[in-house]
């Protein structure tokens, strides 16, 4: 029950302190609904260009043309409350919140897929609190301007898949050597499983690894409702051909 209590304390304290500190940045000291129209369409302008300027487009793939298997296998392992959240995850911050003041240091984070991606934009790695407040800040910032479907477009062309590779396109051609387009489920799953830690599941660096983590991708979208489960181990016993070998 202490516990308990305490969890909801922690959980409230924290969500005022967002709500608070995100109305007066996003205001730049007043309540952001009060700012003339002019003044938050500028905001806004400014914002989309330095998200722009930030974006590598080389690579760059629209939401379109990533298989729906691969958006949804990167949702399930990495965010599955992406759609129905406000770019942070109060439970998942609630919880590491406690494992975090046991040990007086940031020790476990709960990063979106919204942060994840505003923190490769614009913020460094460093683990502190200071830094961790600004990422949550820029979250909202960008769910306010940004759809859920634009969001995970950027983090997909954005994110490291190991080896060398960056954004999704990359990582397909560089694994698979096709066109995202084609991605099949098997290695959709495989390549939704690396960015959690890239030189780990990286399957060119460790297969046995890599494919352990796809099986944890798959089972996470049998858990979210994306495919029943005899979909799901049949995907787990498919060859995968890779680029290196071919």
């Amino acid at each position: 029950m202490i516990i308990r209590f305490f969890k909801r304390l922690i959980l409230l304290a924290i969500l005022f302190a967002v709500a608070f500190c995100a109305s007066y940045y996003l205001s730049g000291g007043t309540l952001y609904f009060d700012q003339p129209t002019a003044q938050r369409i500028n905001r806004f302008v400014f914002f989309q260009r330095e998200v722009d300027k930030a974006l590598n487009k080389d690579h760059y793939v629209s939401i379109d043309q990533i298989p729906e298997s691969m958006q949804q296998a990167v949702v399930a392992v990495e965010d599955n409350r992406f759609y129905t959240h406000y770019g942070f995850d109060p439970e998942g911050i609630g919880r590491a919140t406690l494992v975090n003041l046991q040990y007086g240091e940031v020790k476990e984070g709960a990063s979106t897929i919204t942060q994840q991606l505003v923190k490769n934009l614009f913020l460094s790695q460093e683990q502190t609190y200071g830094r961790k407040v600004e990422e949550l800040l820029l979250a909202l910032d960008m769910e306010i301007h940004y759809s859920k479907d634009e969001i995970l477009e950027m983090y997909l062309n954005t994110i490291y898949f190991g080896s060398g590779f960056y954004g999704i396109q990359e990582a397909t051609q560089g694994y698979f050597n096709k066109p995202v387009e084609k991605l099949a489920l098997p290695e959709a799953a495989m390549l939704a499983g690396i960015p959690n830690a890239p030189s780990v599941y990286s399957p060119y660096v460790d297969f046995k690894l890599a494919k352990k983590r796809q099986f944890i991708v798959l089972d996470a979208m049998v858990r979210a409702g994306y495919l029943r489960e005899s979909i799901a181990e049949d995907a787990k016993i498919k060859t995968l051909h890779f680029a290196k070998d071919q």
